[in-house]
């Protein structure tokens, strides 16, 4: 029997929509890992449904390929910043980094929160310039953005000794000239192979792995993802796992190894120190434990993981129309859901209320928390979800502090004075603004994440879709008081029933409407935005007076401009302290906390 093959760990890292996932899908074709005649999906490392629509990388994958007798496991990690819980766990896997920049947009800001990490944990790291092909690359100017972030985040001189690759994932080629523009990822092969170290580990010492990634499987219940830190593991030997602080939480076997093969987990005897490996057997074991033989009693040290910054209330559906739509309605339901989600994603803190109704989630940002209810309710689940809430922390001095956040927009020229303004209504600073090429203006600010909640949808509808904001948590800092909110109020339904064309024909006049005919409303729910601050109560349902006169054109047909249909996102971005978004698996709707208008006057009388 051979020995083991050479290995290498490599993780790739790179800001949304640089091409990463493309580029492995390239590496993949290139070693041979999928057959001539195979049918492969494109982009086949993002995997779920959300991933491929949304286009972006949520969940970070292990896979491994063969090139010239050297293994090499690559791990693709999440881009934005929202997901980084994955991405600090995933770097302690690994013992280099490629990263990836796009030649025009260069280094951007969740570049530089994953690249921080890397570097902080010593790893040797790759630039790969991508994209080399675009019409209005800069290379050499990126280039240079790339060595200043890695000279801002101390990197050591071995660190800034980097070596460059000019490559075009989607057409599959890599070079070490900037002119070529053809060829195949041999050169990137070679260098992953030169570059980066092998796993230096101890192969002779008792069997010790980290648990950075878990997930269940229907055949054999918790798997751990991780990598062998030292020693061997055999299938059905005795193990044990430990907590950070050395205690001992369960004693089992390792009833499966699995080790990846391309997109595949396929079973093996044994694993050895370095292998990047999934192991089943366990069942209360989670993220960060230690996995070892029976003998240790030493745990191995885990990364840190930043807490989170946000927070919303899920709720039990209490709507008019609640259990109409989903399968999944009571709280024991979302409670075991959720803490399901909670035990796999370290990120996300789960509290139950005082009455089990509702559970406040916790967790990194919008967009994180926005892709969690979206999967639970197409697993169908009905949720009332809160506005979300930053949380507020205390300083050595007993004062109040906030999360604060980067903020880097990228606006034509003529934008970028209404975005500053925008901003600094916002209580966020300018920190910097210079000309990006183009027409195009590149400013950075400092915001409390508060300041921020809701105004996407707003700097599109100021930019025209053409700005591109980036955002990534800073640091706690001062409270910065009160940050006004909404300025409009909204059209709030009175009653329950259908809404007809010939009642939502004159609300048109008096703002935005949310809601079209023949939709089923109820009271309290919010079927537009008044043109004007304050909320106002309206029929949506009255029908014409059935008389026998007739009057010339009065009997027009009322022609209605299309409502504005909000997706998830925009919804829990639009509502205020006192809404809430229903969601169900059909519909997305927005209604008051309180849905009776009296009982809301007395809640708003008191707040006063």
């Amino acid at each position: 029997m051979s020995g083991p093959l050479p290995l290498r760990n490599i993780a790739i890292i790179a800001h949304v929509d640089h091409g990463k996932t493309t580029l492995v899908d390239q590496l993949f074709r290139q070693s041979g890992t999928f057959r001539d005649n195979q049918r492969v999906e494109e982009r086949a490392m993002d995997s779920n449904d959300l991933e491929k629509e949304r286009g972006i990388t949520i969940l970070a994958k292990p896979t491994s390929i063969e090139w010239n007798g050297t293994r090499i496991n690559i791990v693709d990690t999440p881009g934005h910043a929202d997901f980084g819980g994955e991405v600090e766990r995933i770097l302690s896997m690994v013992d280099g980094v490629i990263l990836l920049v796009d030649s025009s947009e260069g280094a951007m800001p969740q570049t530089k929160f994953v690249t921080g990490k890397a570097l902080a944990l010593g790893l040797k790291p790759i630039v790969v310039v991508n994209k080399v092909d675009r019409p209005d690359e800069r290379i050499q100017e990126v280039l240079d953005e790339v060595f200043d972030l890695f000279v801002s985040l101390d990197a050591t001189d071995e660190q800034l000794d980097f070596p460059v690759l000019y490559a075009s994932g989607r057409n599959g080629y890599a070079s070490d000239d900037m002119n070529r523009r053809e060829g195949t990822l041999e050169p990137m092969f070679q260098l992953i192979v030169d570059h980066v170290p092998p796993p230096a580990l101890d192969v002779d010492a008792p069997f010790t792995f980290l648990v950075t990634l878990l997930d269940r499987d229907n055949f054999l219940g918790r798997v751990l993802t991780g990598r062998v830190t030292s020693g061997t593991v055999k299938v059905n030997q005795p193990i044990h796992a430990l907590d950070m602080d050395g205690n001992v939480i369960e004693t089992g076997r390792a009833s499966k190894i699995l080790s990846f093969q391309g997109l595949d987990r396929v079973p093996v005897e044994e694993a050895r120190a370095g292998d990047i490996i999934s192991l089943a057997g366990l069942s209360v074991a989670t993220v960060a434990n230690t996995i070892a033989d029976t003998t240790v009693r030493e745990p191995i040290k885990a990364q840190p993981i930043d807490p989170p910054t946000l927070s919303m209330r899920f709720a039990v559906n209490d709507s008019p129309m609640a259990g109409r739509e989903g399968t999944k309605v009571t709280s024991r339901m979302i409670r075991d859901r959720l803490e399901r989600e909670a035990e796999s994603n370290v990120a996300i803190k789960i509290t139950e209320s005082a009455d089990k109704d509702s559970f406040e989630v916790a967790g990194r940002g919008e967009l994180q928390l926005g892709v969690l209810i979206e999967t639970m309710r197409r697993e169908g689940f009905e949720l009332g979800i809160s506005r979300p809430r930053v949380l507020f922390g205390t300083d050595e001095n007993g004062n109040r502090t906030e999360p604060y956040e980067t903020v880097l927009i990228d606006v034509d020229e003529e934008f970028a004075g209404t975005v500053v303004e925008k901003m600094a209504n916002r209580k966020a600073e300018m920190t910097d603004m210079r000309p990006s090429g183009g027409g195009k203006t590149r400013i950075s600010f400092v915001a409390p994440s508060r300041g921020l909640i809701g105004y996407h949808g707003e700097f599109l509808s100021d930019t025209r879709g053409t700005g591109i904001m980036n955002r990534l948590f800073d640091k706690y800092g001062p409270y910065k008081g009160k940050i006004e909110g909404r300025k409009n109020g909204v059209l709030i339904s009175n009653g329950a029933g259908e809404a007809n064309a010939y009642a939502l024909g004159p609300l048109e006049e008096r703002g935005i409407l949310f809601v079209g005919v023949g939709e089923a409303l109820y009271e309290g729910m919010i079927i537009g935005e008044n043109a004007k601050p304050e909320d106002l109560e309206v029929n949506p349902m009255k029908s014409k007076a059935l008389t026998n006169f007739r009057a010339s054109g009065k009997d027009d047909a009322v022609r209605l401009t299309p409502p504005k249909v909000m997706t998830l996102e925009q919804a829990i971005a639009y509502i205020d302290e006192d809404e809430m978004v229903e969601v169900t698996p059909k519909n997305i709707r927005i209604r008051k906390a309180i849905l009776d208008p009296n009982e809301r006057k007395k809640a708003s009388r008191k707040k006063d």
